[in-house]
């Protein structure tokens, strides 16, 4: 009889495959609009805007660093499924633009939506084992080792992140961003807590 506290495959799959859905889509709402986020993917976002490099491609190429650390600090299992959740997602930013467009998307709307349905993407990847790479590697190691919660890690980075983004961006399309990475972050600091939730 299987541990019933243990994800199985299929659970793993499904996790996996609606968490970065859910990213890939809150990438649509951003990029439609012209705007940034934090973490590693805000990162290859002003990359991919400043180079007009493809997304999907610059995003894979940032987190491969990030893999060997992700391996030694945290487990094989954690990078192997850090490793298909950035394809995943670089797959699906890629394809997702060909069969999904917005006629009207108020830059404020944009960024909460990709705030609340990355926050919920994100949040089923960390309930299943694995991260989108990068800083939310290290976010995670943070909190399990210390306590201080990955989101409040990662609002920290972001924000470091939307001052460098100010040299390149306009400053109306880094201000209308701030809503969606403060929600973000929110929902992943009220919602990833061991000491409130099961995360398995």
């Amino acid at each position: 009889m299987s541990n019933p506290a243990q994800h199985s495959l299929a659970d793993d799959a499904q996790g996996l495959i609606f968490g970065t859905l859910m990213c890939a889509l809150g990438l649509q709402f951003l990029t439609h609009s012209g705007l940034i986020t934090g973490q590693t993917a805000g990162l290859a976002l002003v990359i991919s805007y400043a180079s007009g490099w493809g997304f999907g491609a610059v995003f894979f190429l940032i987190n491969l660093p990030f893999y060997w650390f992700g391996y030694r600090r945290i487990g094989l299992r954690f990078t192997i499924k850090s490793l298909i959740s950035v394809a995943l997602l670089s797959v699906f930013a890629q394809v997702m633009p060909h069969y999904l467009s917005f006629d009207t998307l108020h830059p404020l709307l944009a960024g909460v939506l990709f705030g609340f349905v990355t926050g919920a993407g994100l949040l089923a990847l960390f309930r299943h084992g694995s991260s989108l790479g990068g800083i939310g590697i290290v976010a995670l190691m943070l909190q399990d080792r210390t306590g201080f919660r990955a989101g409040w890690a990662q609002m920290i980075f972001d924000l470091m992140l939307f001052a460098v983004a100010l040299l390149w961006i306009p400053a109306d399309r880094v201000l209308w961003s701030l809503p969606g990475v403060v929600i973000l972050n929110l929902v992943l600091a009220i919602n990833h807590r061991r000491d409130r939730y099961i995360a398995i």
